[in-house]
């Protein structure tokens, strides 16, 4: 089965350009990174992503991997993806709920929230695991930070979503409570279940979605109320006539 977001029934108030500089930031990062030769690669992975055990002292990195301070990688992290699929995966999310989030707290202070829901995403998952000597990269901390903030802002919006299941293919509109909520829930049953052994950030992206909700609060603009009410039916066939990007 597939199940992938495509766009959101979030008003469009203005041109979400702190989103629109997030995702080419991180394009054009991805398109230098896959231009260098596998070794040049390897050593941007390791010197520019957050390695727990150097962050904490427990591990030195030689000389050419010291490409940045220790504590300046939980940033330049945010910045690297491991491939094309991680890439584009986190794009689309970014893409879809960043614009909502960003309309209720201005390019601005959306910008300081993502940074700081991906600095506690990546302090979430070093702490978890502080001697761990393997190269976190990705934007995914940060957007589930975004995530968090977009369950709290728009819980009511739906999100048209692509159900296919072999023959069977449907745009459905979602609930943003429903949606988000299970997506949360897999999150912290993976990082239950998977603790201590190495691969997805998945303590990363449950940092950072609570800390999204946590702070959205703090950053929204003044005015902007919390838990908008729905604007579209739910669970209905999305109308055909809209393009996937709203």
């Amino acid at each position: 089965m597939l199940a992938l977001p495509l766009y959101d029934d979030t008003p469009r108030i203005a041109t979400p350009i702190a989103t629109y500089g997030l995702v080419g930031a991180c394009s054009l990062v991805f398109l230098w990174q896959a231009g260098l030769p596998p070794r040049a690669a390897h050593d941007v992975a390791f010197g520019l992503g957050m390695v727990p055990a150097v962050l904490f002292g427990y591990a030195e990195l030689p000389a050419r991997l010291q490409m940045v301070p220790p504590w300046a990688t939980i940033f330049t992290s945010m910045f690297l993806h491991g491939g094309w699929l991680h890439l584009i995966g986190n794009m689309i999310y970014l893409w879809i709920f960043g614009k909502g989030v960003e309309f209720g707290l201005g390019p601005p202070r959306f910008l300081a929230f993502y940074l700081i829901c991906g600095a506690a995403a990546a302090m979430t998952q070093a702490l978890v695991d502080p001697a761990s000597e393997v190269p976190m990269v990705g934007a995914s901390g940060a957007i589930a930070g975004v995530l968090g903030g977009y369950l709290v802002l728009h819980p009511r919006g739906n999100v048209v979503v692509l159900f296919w299941i072999f023959i069977f293919v449907r745009l459905i509109a979602v609930p943003a409570v429903i949606l988000l909520g299970i997506w949360f829930l897999l999150q912290l049953l993976g990082a239950l279940s998977t603790a201590g052994q190495p691969g997805v950030a998945v303590w990363a992206h449950v940092g950072g979605f609570i800390t999204g909700m946590a702070l959205v609060t703090l950053f929204r603009r003044p005015g902007v109320p919390l838990f908008h009410p729905a604007r579209t039916r739910s669970f209905a066939l999305a109308p055909r006539q809209r393009g996937p990007w709203g």
